[in-house]
């Protein structure tokens, strides 16, 4: 009886929840040209922002984006992400404050699962719902395993509870027990 009522509500959640806003944001994970290069497409297509965390470097992500007509005035580079974790906790505060719900997501089909299941439980912690935009990577793909896209999984659930990356933390904890084992 409670899966049932649990499936009621979940199912009737388009009549209570507010209707999703349009598109406010394109942003795109770092790690490929194509992506950014697919983004300023996207951009100049419904007249999008785009912000671009860790990607290329800054005279090159200007040369790409002026080549297809986008102001700089509506590309944002921020280099503060070290992984696909801080690709979302380095900017979700932030895009909570300019009140942004709704992002598209740009990354490689090979990394989308993982960038979903982190940006997910981190965006959506702050009420930011992503859509996929997936980029082709043919046969430069290298599929992601089950470890990796779970391991990250767990860290972001991990940020959004106690609001910190637990990975940096343990190595800080732990790297000198881990280095005095390695010397025995």
């Amino acid at each position: 009886m409670l899966a049932a009522a649990g499936g009621l509500v979940w199912l009737s959640r388009g009549l209570w929840q507010p209707p999703l806003p349009p598109p406010q944001l394109i942003l795109v994970l770092g790690g490929d040209v194509e992506r950014e290069r697919v983004a300023g497409m996207l951009a100049r297509r419904d007249g999008l922002p785009v912000l671009v965390s860790g990607g290329s470097n800054p005279e090159y992500a200007a040369w790409q984006f002026g080549q297809q007509g986008l102001d700089a005035a509506r590309v944002h580079l921020d280099y503060r992400a070290t992984d696909t974790l801080s690709n979302f906790t380095s900017v979700v505060d932030e895009l909570r404050r300019a009140r942004v719900r709704h992002v598209l997501l740009v990354t490689s089909s090979d990394h989308m699962n993982r960038a979903l299941l982190v940006g997910r439980l981190v965006a959506g912690s702050r009420g930011i719902t992503l859509t996929p935009v997936a980029v082709p990577c043919g046969a430069r793909c290298l599929p992601e395993g089950r470890r990796k896209v779970w391991g990250d999984g767990l860290r972001a659930a991990l940020w959004v509870l106690t609001g910190r990356d637990l990975r940096s933390w343990a190595a800080e904890r732990f790297a000198p027990l881990l280095e005095a084992g390695r010397r025995r």
